[in-house]
């Protein structure tokens, strides 16, 4: 299992549009209903810094995420934006949770 956090912080002009962003990404996710892909996104209450908290089963489950369409513009746009924060990745490990996760148990 591969665990990602990112968190990020947009201008506050440029929010409405990463969260537009993201919910194309959402959607798209949502349609291909990959079992091996839990993919959040959250707010924070500045209304301009973004955390993601994904899971997925292997690396190529991963590695699918970042093919998509919708990731990509995501992800160049919001570069493009010149964030006031720029994503910060990490790199998390499985300790337990009330969830199974992929045949996991916590």
């Amino acid at each position: 299992m591969k665990i990602v956090r990112v968190e990020y912080t947009t201008t506050q002009e440029y929010a409405a549009t990463n969260i537009k962003n993201i919910k194309e990404v959402v959607a798209e996710l949502r349609k291909l209903n990959h079992p091996g892909i839990k993919y959040s996104t959250f707010l924070m209450p500045d209304g301009k810094t973004f955390m993601h908290f994904d899971q997925f089963v292997n690396e190529e489950a991963h590695d699918l995420l970042q093919s998509l369409e919708s990731f990509k513009k995501f992800s160049t746009e919001l570069w493009a934006s010149l964030p006031e924060a720029e994503p910060r990745l990490e790199l998390l490990s499985f300790v337990g949770s009330t969830e199974d996760f992929f045949g996991i148990k916590g």
